[in-house]
């Protein structure tokens, strides 16, 4: 016999408040041994401050898969719209514990 997986459709919902989104432009990264947390952080313009506007927290697996995916699109993405003079790692923003609360 053949071991055939079964392909079961997943009907993902979506409300309308979640399908508007929320803008962030600064993303923290913490983990633990079993579970990582992504914090999307929206800084106002001349702000000192800063708030969280979703904190999404995951498996490791997840995270690989996630970053396959974010590679993928990413790639497809410069190919389309992104001159090769303009391709820039953007700054990765450094936050202390003192300042995270």
């Amino acid at each position: 016999m053949e071991n055939k997986k079964k392909t079961e459709k997943l009907e993902i919902q979506l409300d309308e408040e979640t399908a508007q989104g929320v803008y962030t432009n600064l993303m923290v990264v913490n983990h633990n041994e079993t579970e990582f947390a992504l914090d999307f952080i929206y800084v106002q313009p001349q702000g000192n401050r800063a708030k969280v506007r979703s904190r999404v927290i995951t498996s490791p697996s997840h995270i690989r898969g996630l970053i396959r995916a974010l590679e993928k699109n990413l790639s497809s993405y410069e190919e389309k719209f992104v001159k090769d003079e303009d391709k820039e790692s953007p700054r990765v923003a450094k936050v202390s514990d003192e300042q995270y609360h």
